[in-house]
């Protein structure tokens, strides 16, 4: 605390005294790897807003490359500049829509001719308690943007990443996963009545699941897989909240403007995760507040894994990949 915000605090009421260590609190826990990224290359999804943006931002100005991997190619382009000017950095932007599978595969196949290596991928892109949507390829458009559209990216970019051993996969989950159910037999929302909340968890679960199952199979390899939660963020993210939660978005807007982490706060666990030191050979792990945390006990459900991955192969066409 500096010497301003303690003289302010002195004359302030007790309530005010409350609010701010409140919102102190919230902002959970913050990076402190001092760790450079000279030579490095990052790719990040969805990177050209919230803490998607923050996280490139930071690892810039620790000396990385940062590819941009980002569906509207204006916004990226923008964002990119703002990153450039900031950190004097190499900053580059390629389209990649996670709910167009086609659009994936280009971008894999784009990255993997032009970048050299590939030392971290940040799976960092998602959409939240949507109205039922269906992606390009037919899927429901929460599992088929926050899990398939990963799930085949990270799979095409494998083997650059091995190649580039040591290196990280970091996939940006959520609290929500603690929620999740995991239907495998109706995975896309075609047999029951939908629910954007549940949907939403799902996908959240299954990005779980994904990292650890690719944790498993990456043993032995230099390459770790975790998953975070990035705190409940003040972000373009949320937009869809209000629809799906009605009436409680008077409360909900009370917490937003006291107590929700605002971007850069949000990305911190996301940059722990990709740069900090003493998780150099930790995978498998799910990370809140950048310190490790337990996910809910379905979500270190192996088999569940294992036929989530088997599922997942068969809907985004892996093997012909």
């Amino acid at each position: 605390m500096n010497v301003q915000v303690a003289q302010n605090l002195a004359t302030a009421g007790v309530g005010a005294v409350s609010v701010y260590f409140l919102r102190e609190w919230f902002k959970g826990g913050v990076c402190t790897s001092q760790a450079r990224m000279d030579g490095q290359t990052v790719v990040i999804t969805g990177c050209n807003v919230g803490i998607g943006k923050e996280t490139a931002l930071d690892l810039s100005q620790r000396g990385a490359k940062v590819v941009m991997a980002c569906r509207n190619l204006e916004l990226a382009h923008k964002a990119a500049d703002d990153i450039r000017q900031a950190t004097q950095g190499n900053v580059v932007v390629y389209q990649c829509d996670l709910a167009n599978l086609k659009s994936v595969r280009r971008f894999a196949q784009e990255v993997n001719e032009k970048e050299e290596r590939i030392d971290v991928l940040i799976n960092n892109a998602g959409v939240m308690m949507c109205p039922y949507s269906k992606t390009e390829d037919g899927f429901e458009m929460q599992i088929g943007t926050n899990h398939l559209g990963h799930f085949l990216l990270t799979n095409l970019l494998l083997d650059k990443i091995k190649a580039s051993a040591p290196a990280r996969i970091v996939h940006v989950s959520s609290r929500a996963h603690e929620r999740g159910q995991m239907d495998l037999d109706d995975l896309q929302w075609e047999k029951k009545k939908y629910n954007s909340m549940n949907a939403y968890g799902q996908s959240k679960l299954a990005n779980v699941l994904f990292s650890n199952e690719l944790a498993r199979r990456l043993h032995g390899t230099g390459v770790t897989s975790n998953s975070l939660h990035p705190g409940v963020v003040k972000t373009e993210l949320g937009r869809h909240i209000e629809a799906a939660i009605g009436p409680l978005k008077y409360l909900l807007y009370f917490f937003v403007f006291f107590f929700m982490k605002n971007a850069k706060e949000g990305a911190q666990t996301s940059i722990h995760c990709a740069v900090e030191e003493t998780l150099k050979e930790e995978s498998g792990k799910y990370f809140s507040d950048c310190k490790e945390k337990e996910a809910q006990p379905l979500a270190k459900d192996e088999g569940l894994a294992k036929r989530l991955w088997e599922l997942s192969s068969k809907l985004v066409n892996l093997n012909e990949s």
